[in-house]
């Protein structure tokens, strides 16, 4: 398996694995819409997204993190807002590897950490996580305001 940075040539294999994590958050959306979007963050440049391959160069996972800043630390972080693996390539390390690639990708843009949330019930995630030294919060609360219709 290879991770490598995604690019435009990348969007078509992106919008079915992207489509894949919607359907597993309960909120698909139609392969255009998954297109518009994702092809917006890759030539806007606002996102980092990285794909897994395995050897025949099938695309079996992603992971899409967006900069950000820590006032507290005062300096850049990156929230790891999306990571998703296909069904058929999961317990074969796919997710381990895209997160350790995230994670030199923080280390050399000089990033003081990652951030990530996960849904509760997203037990094998938070296996993964904390496997890997993520701490869960114990202190801060997220919150969240709509300002969709």
């Amino acid at each position: 398996m290879r991770v490598v940075q995604a690019g435009v040539n990348d969007l078509d294999e992106l919008v079915g694995l992207f489509a894949g994590y919607l359907e597993f958050y309960e909120v698909p959306r139609a392969a255009g819409e998954i297109a518009k979007f994702i092809g917006a963050r890759l030539q806007r440049d606002d996102s980092t997204l990285f794909i897994a391959r395995n050897e025949q160069g099938v695309a079996q996972g992603f992971v899409q993190l967006y900069p950000l800043f820590s006032s507290l630390s005062m300096a850049p972080a990156w929230l790891l807002n999306d990571l998703y693996v296909a069904p058929s390539a999961r317990r074969q390390g796919v997710a381990e590897a895209l997160m350790n690639a995230a994670r030199a990708h923080g280390v050399a843009t000089g990033a003081c950490g990652l951030q990530l949330e996960t849904a509760k019930t997203n037990l094998g995630g938070q296996a993964l996580y904390e496997k890997l030294g993520y701490v869960r919060d114990e202190v801060f609360y997220t919150y969240w305001l709509s300002l969709a219709d």
